[in-house]
């Protein structure tokens, strides 16, 4: 594992020159990576693969200025998996608990092993993780209450702002580093993924409070925010997340980061909630596309990776920067959630020319 990590750390690095204009002197030193890693996002959702339902302009710049990969392939078609073996570089089914995992999962990548953040922490970089996780957390059996841990600071990062698992599974908070954000001591979190736990009322028993509905699948757990998630939790009331404004607050602790870091080489890796369900757009995105909730969220995560792209030109850090847009697998319209994706589609492709998807 720890070969195919190296190789992946060099063939990051590499691709430097080819984003520099030919007659352009390379900088000195170690250039930052950030990579942008987006969720459910299809080969045919941005403009730079042919929509054009939706603008995507600071994803289309990257494309312009950099490169644009037509021959790149995923690891796997879901969540966990995909993002295991990017961070690993080993394939994902060589484990057999690299499946879909619930919010309470145990961290899934062992303490010591070769990861890309350890590599890259060993090469002299500060290391940040930003965005959903979905790789379990804790050794099982976890306390939300105190420290959780192990955690992606025990598998390489200097610093982490995640959401557990997915903005459809408890519990519905952000972690910093080791804690929960905003955790009244007084109002303790419960979970549980196999029965109901506290008084919340959830999406099966009470489906007239759902302010989007359930189209399929388990999202009829606890209502968080006025949507029923999959799985049950009590508690926490003040830490809980407004998906809403998810993306704004992943994104200014992404910029902050940069800031942070901006004197010595860094690594951002930058995960993206959005395209993935539910699809909540923030209030200046809502209504904006054609293509409804889905299409809104498309365009707040190109404005997200424009946030980004902003803070590194700002801090003269461009010339010095490798940014990596992709996404972890392919497109899904219908996830669970009637949020008018599949009728709103109107010979919009997310996948392009091709078949299949997550």
């Amino acid at each position: 594992m720890k070969t195919n990590l190296l190789t992946l750390a060099v063939l990051l690095l590499a691709p430097l020159a080819a984003l520099r204009a030919a007659d352009s002197p390379l900088p000195t030193g170690k250039p930052n990576i950030v990579i942008i890693y987006a969720d459910d996002l299809g080969y045919g959702d941005v403009g730079c693969y042919g929509a054009t339902k939706v603008k995507t302009p600071n994803i289309d710049r990257l494309a312009a200025q950099g490169l644009r990969f037509t021959d790149a392939h995923s690891s796997a078609s879901t969540c966990t998996p995909s993002r295991y073996s990017l961070l690993t570089g080993e394939y994902a089914w060589r484990r057999k608990d690299t499946h879909i995992l619930p919010g309470d999962a145990a961290l899934i990548i062992e303490p010591g092993c070769a990861t890309l953040p350890a590599v890259l922490k060993q090469a002299g970089y500060t290391t940040g993780a930003i965005g959903k996780w979905h790789l379990g957390l804790g050794a099982g059996n976890i306390d939300w209450n105190h420290d959780i841990k192990p955690g992606p600071l025990e598998i390489g990062f200097d610093y982490a702002f995640i959401m557990p698992a997915t903005g459809d599974r408890v519990p519905c908070v952000f972690i910093e580093n080791h804690r929960i954000v905003g955790l009244d001591p007084a109002d303790p979190i419960r979970v549980n993924y196999q029965h109901k736990v506290g008084n919340d009322p959830t999406g099966r028993e009470h489906p007239e409070l759902l302010k989007q509905k359930v189209s399929k699948g388990k999202h009829d757990g606890t209502i968080v925010n006025g949507i029923s998630r999959i799985g049950f939790m009590s508690g926490g009331k003040a830490a809980r997340w407004k998906d809403e404004t998810l993306a704004d607050t992943r994104t200014a602790k992404a910029v902050g980061f940069i800031e942070r870091s901006k004197d010595k080489p860094f690594f951002l890796y930058f995960a993206a909630h959005d395209i993935h369900v539910p699809r909540c757009p923030g209030d200046r995105f809502k209504g904006k596309t054609e293509l409804g909730a889905r299409g809104d969220v498309i365009e707040q995560l190109d404005f997200c990776a424009g946030e980004i792209l902003a803070a590194i030109d700002r801090l003269h850090l461009t010339e010095n920067t490798l940014v990596i847009f992709t996404s972890d697998k392919g497109p899904i319209v219908d996830e669970g959630y009637a949020c008018g994706a599949v009728q709103n589609l109107d010979g919009h492709k997310p996948a392009g020319p091709f078949r299949g998807g997550k």
